[in-house]
């Protein structure tokens, strides 16, 4: 049976696919949001009762994450409630969870169960730390997934201690990774008719996002230091003090290395034998900022990141969050959109960051009311209206 065209129309590039969303808190919603950003009808299905879900419904945590879906209340617990799951589950492509590993098999949701009602079924599973081995059973949460992965390690300044980055790296990263992963399932869907088991975790999206700090450690048995601001490897790459504030300058090669000599009027750096290479640069680091940070203090951030681009030497601001939305460049590539909450109103969100020409993405609608589509999903698949009402008297929905 195929579900119907879904009822918010975002875009019609997943138009035809229906998600059922039982993810909460941020790793899982991220995932979920690409679909649903691209058509995808996502039936997000939530407790009878109201839970936890990260943060208040109405904050932009929730409002951000959960754009362009559906929402109904069902009990996973009841036997009704696991019967009409699963004949959501006859109509959909995907089902994406991000319980403990454990949890799926109690309820009996597990890919097995799923498989044996659709056989197309793709089951994406995020978790902390994997869906079997030593960690299985610990909750997981980004900040232990950066310190688990050596993100803290290498980041902040030398002898300060480790550093957590100021985002949720590990939680989105798999919330990408997963997304990824099902948009793979469902391509080779299209060869061998079957579903499979998509799975991400949050300690190995941590170790993926290190790329080649770990990979000097894989490779070369080398372990990544604290560096601040620095570049790791390539210098001078880092944040610099100006006249009225701080600047990122990223100046990799020796032709690079010369325009910014050139810029700051100090040309005779060039030849210094402590700068000369860039290995001579990157491990000269500590005299070699104090020499550029003397040379950008005598103009301002917004005359240096001028002077530097007309050189071809990439650098830019250090923005607090209100001047990044107010950057004419930000502005122009739509990184914030409106959306029309019932009650909240008009609400700026962050949007859809991938492109596509033909059949872009959009902010369609806000985050739905806990179960405001119940009863119409429900109708879509077969109940009518005495059978709702019984559903709900027995808080089955």
């Amino acid at each position: 049976m195929s579900p119907p065209m879904p009822a918010i129309h975002a875009s019609s590039a997943l138009a035809k696919l229906r998600i059922l969303d039982l993810t909460r808190v941020r790793a899982g919603p991220s995932c979920v949001r690409q679909f649903a950003d691209f058509g995808a009808d996502v039936i997000k299905i939530e407790n009878t009762a109201p839970e936890d879900m990260g943060g208040p419904r109405e904050g932009p945590d929730f409002q951000n994450l959960h754009r362009n879906k559906r929402s109904i209340t069902l009990d996973l617990k009841s036997p009704k409630g696991k019967d009409i799951f699963m004949k959501l589950v006859k109509t959909a492509d995907v089902v994406v969870e991000n319980y403990r590993p454990d949890v799926k098999d109690r309820l009996g949701i597990d890919y097995e169960s799923l498989r044996k009602v659709n056989r197309r079924i793709i089951l994406a599973s995020i978790s902390g730390f994997g869906q079997d081995g030593p960690y299985r059973a610990r909750p997981g949460f980004d900040q232990i997934a950066q310190g688990l992965s050596g993100i803290m390690s290498v980041t902040g300044r030398p002898g300060e201690g480790p550093m957590r980055v100021g985002c949720a790296v590990a939680d989105v990263g798999a919330g990408l990774l997963a997304a990824i992963g099902i948009l793979t399932a469902l391509l080779e869907r299209e060869s061998s008719g079957e579903g499979q088991w998509v799975q991400s975790n949050l300690l190995q999206a941590a170790i993926q996002l290190l790329d080649f700090q770990a990979a000097r450690y894989t490779m070369a048995g080398e372990v990544p230091r604290q560096v601040g601001n620095d570049h790791p490897t390539s210098m001078p790459t880092s944040a610099y003090t100006t006249a009225d504030g701080y600047m990122n300058v990223a100046a990799t090669g020796t032709r690079m290395w010369e325009r910014v000599c050139e810029a700051i009027g100090r040309v005779d750096l060039v030849a210094h034998p402590d700068f000369r290479t860039a290995e001579a640069r990157a491990r000269n680091r500590e005299a070699l900022n104090r020499e550029l940070n003397d040379g950008f203090g005598r103009k301002k951030s917004e005359e240096w990141v001028e002077i530097l681009n007309q050189g071809g030497v990439p650098c830019g601001p250090i923005y607090r969050m209100d001047e990044v939305f107010a950057d004419p460049q930000v502005t122009h590539i739509g990184a914030a959109a409106e959306v029309t909450h019932g009650r909240l109103g008009r609400l700026r969100l962050i949007n859809q960051p991938v492109k596509l020409s033909r059949t872009p993405a959009r902010l369609a609608a806000a985050a739905p009311e806990r179960g405001e589509h119940t009863e119409e999903v429900l109708r879509e698949i077969g109940f009518g209206g005495e059978g709702i009402e019984q559903l709900k008297s027995e808080k089955v929905v």
